[in-house]
């Protein structure tokens, strides 16, 4: 366990795609959880779920029976936000059509666990075995929980990277959409013979008028004067 931690401690977060973080703490997971031969990322995004990272074929094949079907335990935990566990999918009763198909891709036994994020889940974290009970000990809970945490505070990252983005962007957008405004107020000034206050009417005349936000009026004056 100590070992798992200290290598999730050393992922880096920032200046990241999320894809490649998620991909780091699922080879963690595939190498630190007990029992875990192959393991995967299920996000959730409303009513779809998507692999975001897997450690190899079996468990992105396993996943993808999952999304088929609609249901499995990798979707039940991440919209449950229970931890599902599978001992051996030779006599597993639930999921039934999944359970069939699943032995096929040569897995007997999974451990479901939900990220928690902000109160509720938005996946799991699901881990696969060629052999039964390959998670019935205490401490492949207790592992998967970590990776489980370490997934959530990516996506977190992620999020809020995202915001600070669109955040950033759309101030950028505010200052150009302010800059031109006032070259436009500055033109319908020296063509009419007209205060700012004045001139600012105009433009939101003319936005009305034409249906057509401020913003593209005044780059429409503005660019007919540089034609002049």
């Amino acid at each position: 366990m100590q070992e798992l931690l200290r290598d999730l401690s050393r992922v880096v977060l920032a200046d990241r795609e999320l894809n490649a973080v998620l991909t780091d703490i699922t080879l963690i997971a595939a190498r630190g959880v007990p029992g875990a031969e192959s393991v995967s990322t299920t996000l959730l995004r409303g009513d779809k779920a998507f692999t975001g990272a897997y450690s190899s074929a079996m468990a992105l094949e396993a996943d993808e029976l999952q999304y088929r079907e609609g249901y499995g335990p990798c979707m039940d935990a991440g919209r449950g936000g229970v931890a599902l566990r599978i001992d051996d999918m030779l006599t597993e009763q639930r999921w039934p059509t999944y359970v069939e198909r699943v032995r096929e891709t040569g897995v007997r036994s999974s451990l479901s666990v939900p990220l928690p994020y902000q109160g509720s889940a938005i996946g799991a974290l699901n881990m696969y075995s060629s052999q039964p009970e390959a998670f019935v000990s205490p401490e492949s809970l207790e592992a998967g929980r970590e990776v489980a945490e370490a997934i959530a505070v990516a996506v977190a990252n992620a999020d809020a990277h995202h915001r600070l983005s669109e955040q950033a962007r759309n101030m950028q957008l505010a200052m150009e959409s302010r800059a031109v405004i006032e070259q436009a107020k500055g033109v319908l000034m020296a063509q009419r013979r007209v205060d700012a206050d004045q001139a600012f009417e105009i433009l939101r005349d003319a936005s009305q008028r034409y249906n057509r936000k401020l913003r593209d009026i005044a780059v429409g004056i503005v660019e007919s004067t540089r034609a002049d």
